[in-house]
């Protein structure tokens, strides 16, 4: 593991940070892993993203296909509720990660909050890094 590298497990008491609302809402989050593992996306596609807007609304892309939905927070515990997705055929590749990411993001899981990652324990492990939007 990269010593700058973090895990939900491994952040220290100064990195947490409150699972709120206002601590989730107007962030890009860009998935760089999946129950530990690196995720290697395929030339020409991009890594699963998550973002939450307004109103606790959630977008992103899953892989592959666009998504979007009402993201929930409730007793340290966050989901997607009544997701929709783009339906593109991709590499299965692709697919696998999307059906990995949209499924733990559709059912509750457990939230840690870090200054720089986001991490959620349900269906499976993702770990997110804050990458917002410069204009």
């Amino acid at each position: 593991m990269n010593h700058s590298e973090k895990t939900a497990s491994t952040a220290t008491k100064e990195d947490m940070m409150d699972v709120s609302k206002t601590n989730l809402q107007h962030h890009h989050w860009v998935l760089t892993k999946i129950n530990g593992e690196p995720v290697n996306s395929s030339e020409g596609f991009s890594a699963p993203t998550l973002e939450i807007g307004e109103a606790f609304t959630a977008n992103g892309n899953g892989g592959c296909n666009r998504y979007f939905g009402q993201a929930e927070l409730q007793d340290g515990m966050f989901r997607v509720q009544s997701m929709a997705s783009t339906m593109m055929a991709c590499p299965e590749q692709e697919m696998e990660i999307e059906n990995i990411v949209t499924d733990t993001l559709s059912e509750w899981s457990r939230v840690t909050l870090t200054k720089n990652h986001i991490y959620l324990n349900g269906k499976a492990s993702l770990e997110f890094r804050l990458q917002d939007w410069v204009y």
